[in-house]
């Protein structure tokens, strides 16, 4: 065993699977990009502060964050998500507005590991500042069905839910917590500690003592005040308008307590229903007030790449991109003739790689086979002598043909073009 291995809940990422991550990365940003919306890169810590403000009664405050008390005694946190601190740039940058703004990366939660969750998990995401239209909620919403659809995925169920005004969730919360109260020793004890902390969280039970408990639960729909009622039919009129599917769930209430109105949620059909969600997100009109920031709207989403990577798996959709490299240079005369090759198709724009510590021809042959190289260039002394190259086709039929070594780059282009014609 090696002395030192990765922590609980971490993992290594290696090619191909990470050259995966980098194109779903790509994909995202293509589809948001093309929205008018930049990327930020926030820090990977901040003051503890900036998430204290995603609620008292979120496990992401009371028990997930990594936090210290760093050497200038500055009591500091590793991220455990990114819409707080886009709403800290904001609140400290002060962009014009609306401001639309792409992320991705990393985000750290002590948290127990499990299929699809880890204590470091990376997601992607968007945020727009500055606006309060039901329609931008509905351009958020279709961002990520289209950034799902690019990937391949057909089985995604959109769910979408208000949370009304903070004066209708208020009232909705106490009406909650009088429900569960009345249900006494019959709601489970995990949820009976919930209640004490947040009523809504209940309702995201899936123990089965208390589902008959949450089915006759009071529903949001019931506090909403005429201003919330006409957003989210306003929301729900966009999304049929561009022919996204959608469920309106009364009991879709998210993880976080800075939501209000519009909220979210793509689930993935083949993953087991505990832990089928995809990423969602919604409308958070307070935050940038708390972080001392003006009062200022904002609606976004986190979709988690781990989960949505393996919901593209269960479909048989967005493989790893082929890390094959067009050609592999074998060089029998010592390996300065390799280093001057590889590097002219490199600066070609070729995929090109080579053998080292001067193999032998059958060793370097073996190595460009593993590759997955097209086409093999082979240079021995005849070839420096006479100022040639040998291409040897290493995929399907073809003959090995000798050719002027300053016409190689020409001759891989038109070869590879053909092939991929």
């Amino acid at each position: 065993m090696p002395s030192f291995q990765t922590s609980p809940g971490m993992r290594d990422i290696l090619a191909p699977e990470s050259a995966r991550w980098r194109a779903f990365t790509q994909v995202f940003a293509e589809v948001v990009e093309s929205a008018g919306y930049g990327l930020i890169i926030p820090p990977m810590m901040e003051d503890l502060g900036v998430f204290t403000r995603l609620g008292d009664a979120t496990d992401v405050v009371t028990k997930e964050m990594y936090d210290f008390v760093d050497k200038g005694e500055r009591h500091v946190a590793l991220r455990p998500e990114q819409t707080a601190s886009v709403c800290r740039a904001f609140a400290q940058h002060r962009p014009v507005t609306p401001w639309k703004a792409w992320y991705s990366g990393p985000n750290f939660r002590y948290e127990k590991p499990q299929r699809g969750r880890y204590r470091q998990f990376d997601q992607v995401g968007v945020e727009v500042l500055g606006v309060d239209d039901p329609y931008l909620d509905v351009e958020v919403i279709a961002l990520g069905w289209e950034f799902y659809r690019r990937l391949g995925l057909q089985q995604v169920t959109l769910l979408l839910n208000s949370l009304g005004e903070p004066d209708d969730r208020a009232r909705y919360v106490e009406a909650l917590r009088q429900h569960f109260d009345a249900a006494g020793d019959d709601l489970s004890e995990q949820s009976r500690r919930t209640l004490d902390k947040n009523p809504l969280r209940v309702l995201d039970s899936k123990r089965r003592e208390d589902q008959p408990i949450v089915a006759a639960a009071p529903t949001i729909d019931q506090f909403w005040s005429d201003a919330a009622a006409e957003h989210f039919a306003t929301v729900q009129s966009g999304l049929r308008e561009l022919d996204i599917a959608f469920t309106v769930d009364m009991k879709l209430v998210r993880g976080l307590d800075y939501y209000r109105r519009t909220t979210f949620e793509f689930q993935g059909g083949t993953l087991d229903s505990a832990q089928n969600a995809l990423g969602g997100g919604g409308r958070y009109d307070g935050l940038v007030e708390d972080l001392g920031g003006p009062a200022t709207p904002g609606v976004g989403f986190a979709l988690g790449v781990d989960r949505t990577l393996l919901a593209c798996d269960d479909e048989g959709v967005f493989d790893a991109p082929d890390p094959a490299v067009d050609a592999f240079v074998v060089d029998t005369t010592g390996g300065a003739q390799a280093l001057a090759i590889t590097a002219a198709l490199r600066q070609a724009g070729l995929r090109a790689d080579r053998a080292y510590e001067n193999r032998s021809m059958k060793a370097q042959m073996k190595a460009a086979n593993r590759s997955g190289a097209a086409y093999a260039v082979i240079v021995g002394t005849d070839e420096v002598d006479n100022g040639t190259v040998a291409v040897r086709p290493l995929r399907g039929d073809g003959e090995q043909v000798t050719i002027a070594r300053d016409s190689l780059i020409t001759d891989l282009h038109t070869r590879l073009q053909g092939s991929n014609q």
